[in-house]
């Protein structure tokens, strides 16, 4: 019992305003020594309570959100991607969106901007979106069953600029290719003067409802620099998507 009770007390150190903490700062909070404490994390690791995530700091969880879905069906998307939105601001050093769908159209619903002084900021929180303008939303059309995807190329599909796909067969190619390559490109098809790449957020049962992006000026993004930029999107998308409680069986 005293060991599950300090178990617990570990998992009372995380709150809304402390999501990450160090060994040291559980060992503080808790009054365990490190050696303890170290044993709880590592045994609360080895069941999915506690997640390692970088510079040796822990955060809830996937196991633990799993448990709290059984008690409350919504696990709130925003408060679990923050954190590694924030992380992938800090190594990309450009703008960090979140986007969900909303019927036929993408919402932007949060955004960790960059510290650049030339940046991308979303003034366009909470507005429709056309699906196929810009790469969130591509991505999010890419995923879409056959039949609903289908039902976006019929259009209409207006130009938001003048780099816009509105070429249903073109944006059809596209789309295979997102999906067999996990992200998706946009070279100022939203915003003229933006770039961004995107990939997909899946939820416990790999449904894509949501996306990420990395986005920024076109004259420090350029093709070569999207590429960049993909790998480490990928792996924020990917992370999101376990603490969400997706498990890639590939």
């Amino acid at each position: 019992m005293q060991s599950l009770d300090r178990a617990v007390a570990i998992l009372d150190c995380f709150t809304a305003e402390r999501q990450e903490l160090g060994l040291s700062e559980i060992a503080r909070i808790t009054g365990l020594t490190t050696s303890t404490a170290h044993r709880l994390l590592h045994s609360l690791q080895s069941h999915g309570l506690v997640r390692r995530v970088p510079d040796r700091r822990y955060t809830l969880g996937p196991h633990l959100l799993r448990l709290a879905r059984g008690a409350h069906p919504g696990v709130d998307l925003q408060v679990v991607a923050l954190p590694v939105m924030r992380r992938l601001r800090d190594a990309t050093g450009e703008t960090v969106g979140l986007h969900v769908l909303s019927g036929r159209c993408r919402l932007v619903v949060d955004q960790v901007e960059s510290r650049q002084p030339l940046r991308r900021t979303y003034t366009e929180l909470e507005e429709r979106i056309p699906l196929h303008q810009g790469a969130p939303g591509k991505v999010l059309l890419a995923f879409l069953p056959a039949e609903e995807r289908e039902v976006v190329l019929a259009g209409p599909l207006e130009a938001a600029t003048p780099a816009t796909i509105t070429d249903p067969g073109l944006l059809r190619t596209e789309l295979e290719q997102i999906t067999r390559s996990g992200r998706a490109f946009s070279f100022e098809e939203r915003v003229v003067g933006i770039r961004t790449v995107a990939v997909p957020i899946r939820n416990h049962a790999g449904t894509v409802r949501a996306s990420v992006s990395v986005t920024g000026p076109a004259l420090r993004v350029t093709a070569a620099r999207l590429e960049e930029l993909a790998p480490p999107s990928i792996r924020a998308g990917a992370e999101i998507s376990a603490i969400l409680g997706w498990r890639d069986k590939t």
